[in-house]
């Protein structure tokens, strides 16, 4: 089991300048990460950078499932309107 603290600790190390919020309830997690390194890539390169952060927790099914949300600072700018 695994606290979204945790998740959010491993992400911050691997993503630069990353504001990160995670919740869930130990095993599901939701994730909003705004960060540059998202710059210039498709959704699906920024599931997976986000995903290799996370392979080993993954692999050893100590975190169940993760669902996200990937922006870069300009769209969560966009967002707050």
């Amino acid at each position: 089991m695994m606290e979204p603290e945790a998740i959010r600790a491993l992400l911050q190390a691997g993503l630069k300048d990353a504001d990160i919020e995670v919740i869930g309830d130990g095993r599901h997690f939701q994730a909003r990460i705004v960060t540059a390194d998202f710059e210039g890539l498709s959704l699906l390169k920024r599931h997976r950078l986000v995903y290799d952060l996370l392979q080993a927790h993954i692999d050893s099914e100590v975190l169940h499932a993760i669902s996200m949300r990937t922006l870069t600072p300009a769209q969560a700018l966009a967002e707050k309107g």
